[in-house]
């Protein structure tokens, strides 16, 4: 592990499935099921694999290159009511998250996804996490370039008014903690979500990509970054 921090940051920049919402199990077994359906066969492993971490522009590109022909024009649609209802079986924020927000006191932070504005909003309001991000809320959804590009933390760092090197960023995903890393930011890779089942090979690959600390759980990522430095 390199160097723990020795102040706190200037803000802490979130990805939010797999780190926020404990959603990528259902993600992915919706995607699944959803191309299954559509006549191209998938298994949840696979789409795990395959397209975790990436906005739909790239996840979809990633699809068509791989079956060799487009979606149907209402997959994504579809998709997203499938996976609404996968969702209301019991979805809920990863675990100590909550409580890791409220010792942040005044310290700014963001969401930096490449999952819908509009769900994260939703997910959100249903964890009862709204207020602590407001309008710092920072989708690459429709974007060409999406993670692994640095653009969509860069952005969250110019909502907030902080330098990228001022920040942490907390990712679950290799694709995103390079996305991170490009960005010029501190990442902690975290391995605390439901999705993660080998956390050790877990925290071996997003050790490969770069990341600064790794952390099991939200009393890891606060050790690993000082967020009471000086208080």
């Amino acid at each position: 592990m390199k160097n723990m921090r020795s102040t706190p940051p200037a803000a802490i920049i979130f990805d939010f499935d797999g780190v926020v919402a404990d959603s990528e199990v259902r993600a992915n077994l919706s995607l699944a099921e959803s191309l299954t359906a559509a006549g191209m066969p998938s298994t949840y492993d696979e789409c795990l694999r395959d397209y975790y971490g990436h906005n739909w522009q790239e996840t979809e590109r990633r699809i068509v290159a791989r079956y060799g022909r487009a979606l149907p024009a209402d997959f994504r649609e579809t998709h997203r009511e499938r996976a609404r209802a996968r969702y209301m079986e019991g979805f809920d924020a990863v675990p100590g998250v909550a409580g890791f927000l409220d010792t942040l006191g005044p310290l700014p932070r963001a969401i930096a996804s490449s999952s819908r504005a509009e769900y994260i909003g939703w997910a959100l309001g249903l964890f009862g996490l709204g207020h602590h991000f407001r309008e710092h809320v920072y989708s690459a959804d429709g974007w060409d370039r999406g993670k692994p590009f640095p653009d969509i933390y860069l952005a969250a760092a110019k909502g907030l008014g902080v330098d990228p090197a001022a920040c942490v960023a907390i990712e679950d995903s290799p694709t995103g903690a390079q996305a991170a890393i490009a960005a010029g930011m501190t990442v902690v890779g975290f391995c605390g979500a439901g999705h993660i089942v080998d956390r050790a090979g877990h925290a071996a690959m997003l050790r490969e990509v770069g990341v600064h600390h790794v952390a099991l759980t939200f009393d890891e990522v606060a050790a690993a970054i000082s967020v009471n430095a000086g208080r």
